[in-house]
């Protein structure tokens, strides 16, 4: 890999972009959500290859690109530096990085319940449409995972055929409760909606977490959630408040545990490859009865001209992207350069 081959990050606000960001620039706006009510805010980390926005003429077709969508309680930084390095290595392609409702930035845009993996679904497809993009790939984490299989269900367009998806450490159906000793994300939620709404420091909450029972690496990961409150005209405060919108998050969060997408998986539309990856050290509860499933629709798909994988991420938790991400950029690598030489072929 070439030393000089940086990404570019392009931080979009609706109407409020800039035109192509220069190599190793970063340009940065917070979404105006007081005009542009229901869009979500985005990031848009482009190879060195790419030579796009969204404002070209319509006839210059998009470059190949990724969503990338986090978990609950996570945002679009969780998916930052992986996203950069991806573009390193494949300068051809783009990334679209995206705060979910209720998440990051896009929590000020009050969204309209209800607040369900379908909605969240709903809200990227309508941004691409905006974008004008139509990604090859979708990458979800955890209930980023059903959001991308939600996608996939619910639009043939702005999708491509064909287009990969990648369910990280999420299942299409029930979430199982984990065991004693692990952190159960509805209780991490409901305790979170009775903290004050603005703390004096991060470690305050890191400390509270840890003193009830929840693991370090999720306190901590919890706490980054947080920034200085700023009193409109005010210079920023030394307290500090959550970017999320807590109430919106327990009903996605109880949408995830109940929304069942087998349907999807058991029968894949033509020309969708769906992949899903286990973490080897996961705190989500796989049960035998999934990974029969995922198998026996493997083997169906197959024959109907879609696609379905297991994949297993050796010396991971559930946040495979920080346990080993070297490991996962290894296995998704692969999807890259399948549709960058599909692509290749095409032209």
């Amino acid at each position: 890999m070439s030393s000089n081959m940086n990404s570019r990050s392009l931080v979009c606000a609706p109407c409020n972009c800039a035109q192509m960001a220069l190599a190793d620039t970063i340009i940065a706006y917070q979404p105006d959500v007081d005009k542009h009510a229901g869009v979500l805010a985005y990031e848009l980390v482009q190879g060195n290859l790419v030579q796009w926005n969204s404002f070209m003429d319509k006839s210059i077709p998009d470059p190949p690109t990724a969503v990338l969508l986090h978990g609950i309680l996570g945002s679009r930084k969780n998916w930052g530096s992986f996203a950069k390095r991806l573009a390193q290595e494949f300068p051809m392609w783009q990334f679209l990085l995206v705060d979910l409702r209720c998440h990051g930035d896009s929590a000020s845009t009050k969204k309209r319940g209800p607040h369900t993996v379908a909605a969240t679904a709903l809200d990227v497809l309508k941004l691409l449409v905006q974008l004008r993009l139509t990604p090859r790939v979708l990458v979800g984490h955890s209930f980023g995972g059903k959001v991308a299989l939600s996608m996939v269900e619910q639009a043939a367009k702005p999708l491509a055929r064909p287009v990969r998806v990648w369910v990280l450490d999420a299942t299409p159906g029930k979430v199982r409760a984990g065991g004693d000793g692990e952190d159960h994300p509805a209780e991490l939620i409901e305790f979170l909606r009775r903290m004050p709404t603005q703390v004096s420091s991060k470690q305050e909450v890191v400390d509270v977490l840890v003193k009830e029972q929840f693991s370090m690496d999720v306190a901590r990961w919890v706490a980054t959630n947080l920034r200085r409150s700023s009193p409109l005209g005010q210079q920023p405060s030394s307290s500090f408040s959550w970017t999320f919108d807590l109430n919106g998050i327990s009903e996605m969060y109880k949408s995830y545990e109940d929304t069942n997408l087998w349907r999807i998986v058991e029968n894949v539309p033509r020309g969708v490859h769906i992949n899903f990856l286990k973490a080897e050290r996961s705190l989500h509860r796989w049960a035998l009865e999934d990974l029969q499933r995922i198998h026996t629709a493997e083997e169906f798909a197959a024959d109907e001209g879609g696609g379905v994988e297991m994949h297993v991420l050796e010396d991971a938790g559930h946040w495979v992207h920080a346990d080993n991400p070297d490991g996962l950029f290894r296995i998704l690598s692969s999807t890259f350069r399948i549709e960058t030489t599909i692509r290749g072929m095409q032209d």
